[in-house]
């Protein structure tokens, strides 16, 4: 059986280490490179070990040329990283993982004019059951229309530093699709003062920061005479770094394309 090899980014890190546990646990697969952050304490350090598994003999690295061959890249940092770790996988011939959020319109331009020649699954969410859950949203957004008034609604640990998340974001998008519209046009991301009646149609966010909270999404569509509410919580952050494996196993196997979560689960077919 073919091995697949994948160098994970940002290694360190709270989710760094969880994809490299990940990968570790995963059949057919290893763990080829682990990158970090010039000036990290933990450069030099066993990525096995800092995940908490069997020494792998990788070592964290702060420049990701250094890393072996590999086959996938899972990029779980921050918008600049990414885009040159998407140069290094596109002049590699690889493909790669993304789970970085908090893009400009300029940065996703450029990150996907980089990979243009390149296999890649960017997604908000690598949960399962956060992407069946995106599913029902668009689904149930179709049925219902604008007669019910929609809202999202997030919860995050304190460390996290984008708001509303990615997440949440998607939640919205896949609303906006089930009504035709853009999310652009209808979404609220701020009440405050005198804001006057709901608009039809609108779609509106709200934000919590604290604690550990892994992360809490909620969809609610209310009319005058009912609620009806999708939910999806998260318990460990294992969920994601799993589902990211399970992509880059997917991946591996695809053509140069841009694809989500939703096409790795075939939700989309």
């Amino acid at each position: 059986m073919t091995v697949l090899r994948i160098i994970v980014a940002g290694a360190s890190g709270r989710m760094g280490r969880m994809l490299v546990r990940a990968v570790a646990e995963a059949r057919g697969v290893e763990l080829a490179g682990a990158t970090e952050r010039s000036g990290s304490s933990f450069l030099g350090s066993d990525a096995g070990e800092l995940a908490g598994v069997e020494t792998l003999g990788v070592p964290l690295l702060d420049d990701i040329q250094r890393c072996a061959a590999a086959d996938v890249l899972i990029d779980f940092t921050s918008p600049v990283a990414t885009l040159s770790h998407a140069a290094f996988v596109a002049n590699r011939g690889m493909a790669i993982v993304i789970g970085t959020t908090g893009f400009d319109t300029a940065q996703l331009k450029q990150l996907k004019d980089i990979l243009a020649g390149s296999p890649a699954v960017m997604a908000a969410n690598y949960s399962v059951g956060v992407n069946l859950t995106l599913n029902l949203i668009k689904r149930a957004a179709e049925v219902l229309g604008e007669d019910y008034d929609a809202e999202i609604f997030e919860a995050h640990h304190k460390h996290k530093v984008d708001a509303p998340s990615g997440t949440a974001l998607a939640m919205g998008h896949a609303l906006a699709t089930g009504r035709k519209a853009e999310l652009e046009d209808v979404a609220v991301y701020a009440r405050e003062g005198i804001t006057g009646a709901r608009k039809a149609g609108s779609i509106g966010f709200s934000v919590v920061r604290g604690g550990n909270i892994v992360g809490e999404h909620q969809a609610m569509f209310i009319a005058d005479e009912e609620r009806i509410e999708i939910n999806h919580a998260a318990s460990d952050r294992m969920v994601f770094a799993r589902g990211a494996t399970r992509a880059a196993g997917w991946l591996s196997h695809q053509p140069t394309g841009w694809y989500d979560m939703q096409d790795v689960l075939h939700l989309n077919d």
